[in-house]
């Protein structure tokens, strides 16, 4: 069982209507919240990332929730379970790197116990004050597709890095992402109508996958449109990598003509699934296709 089958199951015995996107939007309180978790050897290993590296990427990636929801960043809190081999150096520039990566958002707390392995859990908490908040289940037919920065860069820093490279514009991109607090920004206070947004953490297909179906349409991209580094093509599988390769956290998504602040890759049509099409040939996903690529943090079952 795959995780959005486990988020299905959760979903359904809850019966809550927060459930879905990244962020829980608590409209009564004026907030969106989000948790997310890194666990050593799945998500990152020691050997590869040094401890500012790794508390900067551990809030980073919650800041990109709240940007995909279109909030603004304003508290975060941070859980470690820790092994016994872990030095007060670790934490310190732990902590350096987190308190960097908030730029303007405040830690404000957390807990720390014992464990045999690293366990990172942080908490978001964005204002929505003067901005209209997305959800995935918005996208509209009509409305054009857009993106932010490069795609497949941080994919292809994570091959670097077990090929045994040390440091390289790639491996720069999958250590210390940006969240695109700008972005989000311009579309959420200035969009005057409903919109999907969402960040590429489990790659460009699964955001585009994702949106297509929770709205129930069909994304048409322009393959030629997608932005990307051109070194990628130096990669084998560097088309895999653009759209499969995940922990870019840049945002996709669709908003009317009027409000495009980003690259145009595509529109909104009728229909289903993701349509990418090349110079020679159109391609349909559907999510089905899509999940068979995608990380699996849990082994199939037998």
């Amino acid at each position: 069982m795959k995780e959005k089958e486990f988020i299905k199951d959760i979903k359904n015995i809850l019966n809550s209507k927060y459930i879905g996107d990244d962020c829980a939007n608590l409209q009564k309180f004026g907030i969106v919240i989000t948790q997310d978790s890194l666990v050593e050897d799945v998500h990152f290993c020691r050997q590869f990332a040094i401890p500012y590296q790794l508390g900067y990427k551990s809030v980073m990636v919650n800041i990109s929730d709240i940007c995909a929801s279109g909030a603004k960043p304003e508290y975060l809190t941070i859980s470690l379970s820790l092994p016994e081999d872990i030095t007060e150096d670790f934490i310190n520039e732990f902590y350096k790197g987190a308190k960097d990566a908030a730029q303007g958002a405040e830690i404000v707390g957390g807990d720390i116990t014992g464990s045999e392995k690293i366990y990172i859990s942080v908490t978001a908490i964005g204002s929505t004050a003067g901005r209209r908040i997305s959800s995935r289940a918005n996208a509209k037919i009509g409305q054009k597709v857009i993106v932010s920065g490069n795609h497949g860069s941080s994919g292809a820093g994570l091959t670097e890095l077990l090929a045994g490279k040390k440091e390289s514009k790639f491996i720069k991109s999958h250590l210390m992402p940006e969240a695109r607090k700008e972005f989000s920004r311009k579309i959420a206070e200035n969009i005057s109508e409903d919109y999907a947004m969402m960040d590429t953490s489990d790659g460009l297909m699964d955001a585009l996958s994702t949106i297509a179906k929770e709205s129930q349409v069909c994304l048409s991209v322009d393959f030629d449109k997608i932005p990307y580094d051109r070194d990628l093509e130096s990669f084998t599988d560097w088309q895999n990598l653009l759209f499969f390769g995940g922990e870019d956290y840049e945002l996709v998504a669709t908003v009317p003509y009027e409000n495009i602040q980003g690259t145009v890759i595509g529109e909104v049509k009728q229909g289903k699934g993701v349509e990418i099409r090349y110079k020679d040939k159109t391609v349909l996903y559907m999510p089905d296709d899509v999940e068979k690529k995608l990380f699996n943090h849990f082994k199939e079952e037998k």
